[in-house]
């Protein structure tokens, strides 16, 4: 048997990761959770599941360690927080969540209806009396 590469090593990293930032989402939801490891989930799943870094990652190197440094410490922060049997609850939320089928023709059609609205708004700028 073969050892991992160190891209399968980062891929399931990353997917535990956004696995763990699911949990906490849930976590950040859940009543039994301390109310400042429920702010600290909020803003660490937040932060992990934004498409807007701190650092932007096409910014070499340095646009990836917001990415290894912050998430991570965050991630390990709230486990911390949080009572073990609740994470391992939110964990196995998040795994029932992450495996639900998705859905590539629901996202083409939200796609096409931002792309109708923008033109809508585009059409309206460039036909108005003032322009």
């Amino acid at each position: 048997m073969r050892d991992k590469s160190l891209a399968e090593h980062i891929g399931e990293m990353g997917h535990q990761w956004a696995r763990q930032a699911h949990a906490a989402w849930f976590a950040a939801r859940d009543p039994q959770v301390p109310l400042l490891a429920r702010w600290l989930a909020v803003a660490v799943a937040a932060y992990a599941l934004s498409p807007i870094d701190l650092i932007p990652d096409f910014i070499p190197i340095l646009g990836w360690i917001d990415d290894l440094i912050i998430v991570p410490i965050g991630l390990w922060t709230v486990r911390r927080l949080i009572p073990p049997a609740i994470w391992a609850a939110c964990c196995a939320r998040a795994d029932a969540a992450m495996q639900r089928p998705s859905s590539r023709a629901g996202m083409m059609m939200v796609l096409g209806i931002w792309a109708a609205a923008l033109f809508l708004l585009y059409w309206a700028v460039r036909t108005s009396p003032s322009h």
